[in-house]
C-alpha cells in the first residue's frame, strides 16, 4: 500500500475516535480495470475476525466464491453492492476481493476503508470523502447514520461494565483473591463474575481489563506473542536460557527486560527492520547476532486483536494483618490503537520485551511467555485520545 496523506490518516483517525473499527485496501488500474483486487493480510484478517470470511478453509475457484451484502458510502447516498470473495483456480489461489461497482466509485490507488456492521460490508473512499465534513453536518447523510449505530452499540457494553465497575468500588476496600502481583485482576475479574480461562481473549464481552496498583510506575502488559521460530536462529527457548541464562538463588533462570534503545547485562536488544518488516532480538555476541524473529505484522495484529477496546483499571492497595485490600478507584477507557506506531514505540523504547524463563531441578523449563510490554507514560502514544473515568464518584 502507498503512503498514506495526511488528510486520509486525519481521516482514519476522526472515524477510531467514533469507535469504527476498519481496514484498508487500494485498487489499483489494473485492478480496476479487470475487476479484481487482492486480499491483503490485514483485509483477510479483518474479514475473518468479524466473521465474514475465513480464506483459509476456502477452496479454489469460482464455485467456492463467497459473496457478501455491501454499500458503497457517497457523500449523500448509499450505493448497493456485493463482494466477491475467491480464490482463483491459477496463481496458487491467491485470495481475491471485488466490490461490484467499485470502477465508477474508486480511481487507481484511492485509498478505501472497509467497515463491517451487522454482517455487512461498507466501502468508504477515504481519499475522496470528506469524513469531518459529513460527521458534522446537520443534515443526516449515510456515513454519519452509520457511525451513530456502531458508536451506540459499541458503548453498550462499555457502559454495562462502567456500572459494574462503580458498584465493586462502592464496596470500599475487598481482600484480595490471593497474594501474589497477579492478585488484584484475579479479584478483580472474581467480582465481575467472569470465569478463569487460559484464552488469550478480551476479558469482559470484547473488553480487554488490565488493572494494576495504583502509584507503581509499572509497564502495561499489551500482549504475549512467541517469535516465529521457523525464521529464527533458535528454535526453541532452552536456546535462550542456554546462551544467557544465570544461576540466581540456586535456580537457572533469564529474566529479562529488552528494548531498542540499549543492550541489557546480557547483551540483548531489539531492532527493527522495516524493509523485512521484522522484529529481532540480537546478541553482542558475533556468533549468535540476530536470534530471534517477529514479523510486525503478526505484531500489530495482535495489538488491534487483543486492545480493540480496553479498561485500564488502577486500585488503591492496602496491607492488613500480612492481607492485601484493594480499592478500586479509576478506569481509562481505550479504543482501536494505533497500531502503525507499534514499530516507531519499539525503537523509542516505549515497548519493550520481557521472558521470564527457568529451569527446574528435573530439568523441565518454564516459560512465562514473551510479553510486549508498554512505558505507563506512551499510553496516548500507542491509543486515540482516551476517557477517563473516576469510579468513587
Amino acid at each position: 500500500m502507498r503512503q498514506l496523506s495526511s488528510t486520509e490518516i486525519n481521516r482514519i483517525k476522526l472515524l477510531t475516535e467514533n469507535s469504527v473499527e476498519l481496514t484498508l485496501i487500494e485498487p489499483t488500474q489494473n485492478g480496476l480495470e479487470k475487476s479484481i483486487m487482492d486480499a491483503t493480510g490485514s483485509v483477510r484478517n479483518y474479514l475473518r475476525e468479524n466473521n465474514i470470511h475465513d480464506y483459509d478453509s476456502q477452496k479454489q475457484g469460482p464455485e467456492n466464491k463467497i459473496q457478501v451484502d455491501s454499500a458503497l458510502i457517497e457523500s449523500d447516498k448509499l450505493i448497493s453492492s456485493i463482494a466477491s470473495l475467491y480464490r482463483p483456480v491459477t496463481k496458487k489461489g491467491d485470495p481475491r476481493i471485488w466490490f461490484k461497482g467499485l470502477g465508477s466509485y474508486s480511481a487507481a490507488n484511492d485509498i478505501l476503508g472497509l467497515i463491517e456492521f451487522e454482517s455487512k460490508l461498507f466501502v468508504v473512499n477515504l481519499t475522496q470523502i470528506n469524513v469531518k465534513k459529513l460527521l458534522e453536518s446537520k443534515k443526516i447523510n449515510p456515513l454519519q447514520e452509520l457511525v451513530i449505530e456502531i458508536r451506540n452499540v459499541s458503548n453498550e457494553v462499555a457502559d454495562e461494565l462502567l456500572i459494574k465497575l462503580k458498584a465493586i468500588a462502592a464496596k470500599g476496600f475487598v481482600p484480595a483473591l490471593l497474594q501474589a502481583d497477579t492478585s488484584i485482576g484475579r479479584t478483580l475479574e472474581k467480582l465481575l463474575g467472569i470465569e478463569m480461562n487460559s484464552l488469550r481473549t478480551p476479558d469482559y464481552k470484547g473488553i480487554e481489563l488490565k488493572s494494576a496498583r495504583e502509584n507503581r510506575g509499572t509497564r502495561k502488559g499489551l500482549f504475549a506473542k512467541a517469535p516465529n521460530w521457523e525464521l529464527s536462529k533458535f528454535k526453541n527457548r532452552n536456546e535462550i536460557l542456554d546462551s544467557f541464562g544465570y544461576w540466581e538463588k540456586g535456580v537457572f533462570r533469564l529474566y529479562n527486560t529488552i528494548r531498542a534503545t540499549g543492550r541489557n547485562a546480557q547483551g540483548l536488544i531489539l531492532r527493527t527492520d522495516y524493509e523485512q518488516d521484522y522484529l529481532f532480538e540480537n546478541s553482542d555476541k558475533n556468533e549468535i547476532g540476530d536470534f530471534l524473529t517477529w514479523e510486525l505484522e503478526v505484531l500489530r495484529n495482535s495489538l488491534a486483536t487483543k486492545h480493540k477496546e480496553t479498561f485500564w483499571i488502577k486500585a488503591q492497595s492496602k496491607i492488613e494483618d500480612d492481607k492485601e485490600y484493594f480499592l478500586f478507584k479509576s478506569a481509562e477507557h481505550t479504543k482501536k490503537p494505533l497500531v502503525n506506531q507499534f514499530g516507531l514505540l519499539i525503537d523509542m523504547g516505549a515497548i519493550t520485551l520481557d521472558y521470564p524463563i527457568k529451569r527446574l531441578a528435573n530439568g523441565s523449563v518454564i516459560d512465562k511467555g514473551c510479553n510486549f510490554k508498554l512505558k505507563p507514560t506512551a499510553l496516548n502514544l500507542l491509543f486515540p485520545p482516551s476517557q477517563v473515568y473516576s469510579l468513587n464518584k
